[in-house]
């Protein structure tokens, strides 16, 4: 009997373990799922800002403009950096760099560098990665001693 009683304790317990060890894993994709939803909902309120700033006449030039803001690099370059080089480059606001930690893999008109490198100084280093802008400029603010700021803000004060 006890045998018996043992078994079916070890089967239940083995089941509850199985189900957590599920469970656990169901809820880190749900997390990555909601993360990458966030992500999403907030670059399209990114491009929708930037549309609206774009219809009223306006470039981000004046922010820099505003600013004082000569020379700037870039941090990220998937599509909201790019789209802010493409909307600086002819501009008199210069470019010097872009910052991305898989520079190996982008290409550019413009130098491109990893976090980890030294980094020329310039008057603004704008992360256009606004999910990750406090992380990045944790680890920027630990590099540069000018402004870090987030595309998102910038988008937002025009």
């Amino acid at each position: 009997m006890k045998k018996g009683v043992i078994s079916v304790l070890s089967t239940m317990l083995g089941a509850a373990a199985g189900a957590a060890a599920v469970n656990t894993s169901a809820s880190k994709k749900i997390k990555r799922k909601d993360d990458g939803l966030k992500k999403v909902h907030e670059l399209y309120m990114a491009f929708d800002q930037w549309l609206r700033i774009r219809q009223e006449g306006k470039t981000l030039v004046e922010y820099f403009h505003d600013h004082d803001y000569k020379t700037v690099a870039i941090y990220g370059m998937k599509e909201l950096g790019e789209h802010l080089y493409e909307e600086l480059k002819d501009s008199d606001v210069e470019v010097r760099y872009v910052i991305d930690k898989n520079a190996d893999a982008i290409y550019a008109d413009v130098d491109v560098v990893t976090p980890d490198e030294e980094l020329e100084p310039v008057d603004v280093i704008v992360v256009t990665a606004i999910y990750y802008f406090d992380e990045i400029e944790d680890m920027l603010n630990e590099k540069v001693d000018y402004p870090v700021v987030s595309l998102e803000d910038i988008l937002y004060e025009m």
